[in-house]
């Protein structure tokens, strides 16, 4: 059999009852039998990206520590809920940090988007503006199947489960077809 490939999750939200986290933690029992799914490291303390504290200071221990993550796994998979018809600052953040290290993280990297929101939508917006910056910091974004979890608190149980089976069918899918991308990309 092939390696098993590693495939970290990122969330993109720091709220605590979060559905993007509870959903990112879930993945690894829908995850292929060849790929193995964990966190990332926490970014929450990460301060907000400023070039006088880059050059003065270097980077944030967080931010070292998510870029060696990234740099070490085969594929990352982002769940993020939409804020204000756009990426969550936070997440952005994160992303700005890692962008101006040498050794870009996400360069060549396989990169899956899934999202959770309370809203219809499902956080369409969110993972379009992602998707443009994973393109100019030459990530692989995988396209199809999206994943955009709309009602997401109808879709839960008390206890953080994400329940819809059709959704579930369709994270499947995804992290199948990621599966592939990765192999073909990796040669693993």
């Amino acid at each position: 059999m092939a390696d098993k490939l590693n495939v970290i999750t990122i969330s993109g939200s720091l709220r605590k009852g979060s559905y993007n986290s509870a959903l990112a933690s879930q993945l690894p029992k829908w995850a292929p039998e060849g790929m193995s799914i964990t966190a990332a490291p926490a970014w929450a303390d990460l301060p907000v990206y400023n070039a006088d504290v880059q050059n003065t200071s270097g980077f944030p221990a967080a931010a070292t520590a998510l870029a060696d993550a990234i740099r070490a796994a085969d594929g990352v998979v982002i769940v993020s809920p939409e804020y204000n018809y756009g990426v969550p600052g936070g997440l952005k953040n994160a992303v700005d940090w890692l962008s101006r290290m040498k050794d870009q993280p996400f360069k060549d990297k396989p990169v899956a988007i899934q999202s959770a929101t309370g809203g219809p939508m499902g956080g369409g917006r969110m993972q379009y503006q992602l998707r443009q910056a994973m393109v100019f910091l030459n990530a692989f974004t995988f396209n199809t199947p999206e994943i955009f979890v709309g009602s997401a608190h109808t879709k839960f149980s008390d206890k953080m489960e994400f329940t819809d089976e059709a959704g579930i069918n369709f994270i499947k899918q995804q992290l199948a077809g990621f599966e592939v991308l990765i192999r073909k990309l990796t040669g693993k």
